[in-house]
């Protein structure tokens, strides 16, 4: 579940702060109070997980004087001010050094709570996109979003670090929900662009016109954009649906790519969605740039390939989606694993999400099964537990593995409860966690 923000109150009068920290206290928020800016600015560093209200006549360093010190740290932190009366030019200053609001004294205690719900609310989205460009641009991170112990998976992982150490263009295809944008991250993450710019842009977002505006310029005179080959430079430049581009936008391209020489100015990650027998990625560009781009080549492999990694994502998927609905996960019955490992899965991964997240939802509301949902989303499948050229055992190993694996997370790496629970002597467990590749570590 969401955290709630902090609210940091600052203000040397005791009773005023007080005031302030129970009516917002009463509204959900985390609040903490200070006496004076200096105590105030101990606390309050790049990333504080909230906003600040300041009153603006403080003995000591004053309010526009805190202000500036906090906007030099962090200059997306939400500060609203108290102003008493005559302090307008003050607040005047105080917005242009860039306070998110202020409030003149006496204020309407539902005015001030209307305030800091927009400013935390502008200040949680800053934090998540803070965090996402964080997470895109760490290497460990990104691989370990790979889940998955599949031959597949192995080698997808070892060609990521290899092709991302590389300096060459690459073709990412596979199908639709495979995660080949991930790919595309990870690749520009683990190799020496890292930190670098990483631009994306989707072919099919727009026409062809303003496609090659985008791309390669020239931009709007209101548009205070560099042209996406510009922009990348030094860096990475994404084409997701590079199918889409047409004949002069891939001759354009393939003359870019030729004036950069080697190592190229700018990388470029085409990502292809064609995966049909009558058109693919090679037959709808040109040769020539086909080949430059498919000289470093990822095929992202289908969910359907990687046998029990659908076991290990589905649990992944819903212990994160039972957390934020705040429920208990669904426990997978023997015939519904057999049942998720057997599915199809045209839409991959991207389907296997928006299954876990609805089997959480209907485990909330205590009706209906995996099952139903996987017979609603394949209604061609039958009930059965079994597939062609697929044994039992591997069915009965997978569905093994995902229950030792579900019952530690839940008891947190508690041997002696995961024994209990499954009635298993302690040495077979063992044998058994050994088997699978399951470490206790993982779990505390």
């Amino acid at each position: 579940m969401t955290k709630a923000m902090k609210i940091a109150i600052v203000d040397d009068e005791k009773d005023m702060h007080q005031s302030i920290s129970q009516w917002l206290a009463l509204s959900g928020y985390d609040t903490e109070t200070f006496s004076s800016a200096e105590e105030a600015l101990g606390a309050l560093g790049p990333d504080y997980p909230g906003i600040v209200i300041s009153d603006i006549r403080m003995p000591g360093m004053d309010g526009i004087q805190f202000l500036k010190k906090l906007m030099g740290s962090d200059s997306a932190l939400p500060v609203i001010m108290i102003t008493g009366h005559g302090d307008v030019p003050m607040a005047v200053e105080a917005m242009r050094i860039g306070a998110f609001d202020f409030l003149e004294k006496p204020f309407n205690p539902d005015r001030m709570s209307e305030l800091a719900k927009k400013a935390t609310n502008a200040r949680r989205l800053t934090l998540d996109n803070r965090a996402l460009r964080r997470e895109l641009s760490d290497g460990g991170q990104l691989m370990r979003k790979l889940i998955g112990q599949s031959p597949a998976m192995e080698r997808l992982r070892e060609d990521v670090l290899d092709l991302g150490q590389a300096d060459g263009h690459v073709l990412i295809d596979g199908e639709t929900g495979t995660g080949k944008t991930l790919i595309a991250h990870a690749l520009h993450a683990v190799g020496s662009r890292a930190g670098k710019k990483f631009v994306l842009i989707s072919c099919a977002a727009m026409d062809q016109d303003a496609l090659l505006q985008r791309l390669f310029g020239p931009m709007q005179p209101d548009d205070s954009r560099l042209p996406a080959i510009e922009e990348a430079r030094g860096g990475t430049l994404v084409l997701e649906d590079i199918e889409s581009l047409s004949d002069a936008a891939q001759a354009r391209l393939l003359s870019v790519i030729n004036d950069q020489g080697t190592p190229p100015e700018t990388r470029i990650i085409a990502i292809c969605n064609l995966q049909d027998e009558g058109r693919t990625c090679e037959t709808a560009l040109r040769p020539d740039l086909y080949y430059r781009l498919a000289a470093l080549k990822i095929t992202v492999p289908p969910l359907r390939q990687r046998g029990e990694d659908i076991l290990t994502l589905f649990t992944r998927f819903s212990d994160q989606f039972s957390d934020e609905y705040g429920c208990d996960a669904p426990q997978v019955s023997a015939q519904e694993a057999a049942q998720l490992l057997q599915a199809p899965w045209p839409g991959n991964v991207r389907q296997l999400i928006n299954l876990a997240e609805r089997a959480v939802l209907q485990s909330r509301r205590g009706t209906g099964t995996i099952a139903s949902l996987l017979m609603n989303d394949h209604e061609d499948m039958q009930p059965v537990m079994t597939t062609e050229g697929k044994p039992l055992k591997e069915y009965v190993e997978a569905f093994e593995r995902m229950l030792i694996d579900n019952t530690m997370r839940r008891h947190k790496g508690s041997i002696s409860a995961v024994m209990d629970e499954l009635c298993l002597p302690r040495r077979t467990l063992n044998e058994k966690m050994a088997k699978y590749n399951l470490q206790r570590a993982d779990y505390l």
